[in-house]
């Protein structure tokens, strides 16, 4: 809900527009330079991995790595038990998602908000997320892994993908909340007061127009830290849960074969790589929507 935006002109009526053949021309040249331009950056894609793979095969090494990391057996053998064990990965990103953008955003209101009386809690979270974006991902799993069960407080967990789930929100959270407070602050004050002109509230204005907006210009950089956050469930494999990596590890050392790793890179291959695009064509559309938006 963009209230500064004008209604854009009407489009002229596409059976009354006849392309010149000058215009043609220009179309049939461009069609022909992309062709061109896709065929190059394949066959010089092609060859790059062809290149990459004969090195690779006339190394000295290629028969003991063959035979270390690309066992298929042993991938076949594996792979059941690492597919188990990555729907806990998928488990836990889920659960860790849908926690990390509450805490964000109520960390991201908070630190945007101007009220006088909200000072010592604007102070926490920025103390909060100075700490948390600091401290490495993996030492906050063994802290809090580790750390919170040796308090013996009472209702504390004691499942150890659930402390890990626990380690992952206060990791995450900091980074959204900053994200999500950009995207805050990159609503232009007018929507505020436009809103506001026509009769809504505080928080009507920030449900209706205020966030929509905030969160459409930052999603790209959300789905980043979310495919990081994916890759790092990884890490709640120190505390013994038995997820992709773990249940790799396992099979490693029984059989001394490293190929179950290769298998669980790949599982995690097929989740990130489809949502790396995703954001990618995210970005291109934030791109071209500015662009298109400046150019009126």
């Amino acid at each position: 809900m963009d209230l500064t935006k004008t209604a854009a002109p009407p489009a002229a009526d596409d059976d009354t527009y006849v392309p010149s053949a000058h215009e043609l021309e220009r179309q049939r040249f461009r069609r022909s330079r992309k062709r061109r331009q896709t065929w190059t950056a394949s066959l010089c894609t092609l060859a790059a991995l062809v290149a990459v793979g004969a090195g690779a095969v006339a190394s000295p090494g290629w028969d003991r790595v063959r035979s270390l990391f690309l066992d298929w057996a042993e991938l076949r053998a594996a792979f059941p038990e690492l597919l188990r064990g990555f729907w806990l990965n998928i488990q836990m990103f889920l659960v860790a998602e849908v926690l990390i953008l509450v805490f964000g955003l109520l960390i991201a209101l908070v630190r945007v908000t101007r009220a006088p009386g909200l000072q010592p809690l604007r102070l926490a979270a920025t103390v909060y997320v100075d700490v948390f974006r600091g401290v490495p991902t993996l030492l906050l799993v063994f802290l809090v892994g580790f750390g919170l069960p040796a308090l013996q407080l009472q209702g504390t967990p004691s499942d150890p993908w659930v402390l890990g789930v626990i380690a992952l929100v206060l990791s995450y959270a900091a980074y959204v909340g900053e994200v999500l407070r950009a995207g805050l602050n990159s609503v232009h004050p007018a929507q505020r007061n436009a809103a506001r002109a026509l009769g809504l509230n505080e928080r009507q204005t920030l449900r209706h127009v205020v966030l929509p907006q905030a969160v459409r210009n930052v999603l790209p950089p959300l789905l980043n830290d979310f495919i990081a956050l994916q890759k790092d469930t990884a890490l709640v494999s120190v505390l013994g849960p038995l997820e992709a990596l773990r249940a790799a590890q396992i099979k490693a050392d029984y059989d001394f074969n490293y190929t179950p790793y290769l298998g669980a890179a790949l599982l995690f291959i097929a989740v990130t790589i489809p949502l790396t695009r995703f954001a990618d064509r995210l970005q291109r559309r934030a791109a071209q929507r500015t662009w298109a938006e400046t150019s009126r």
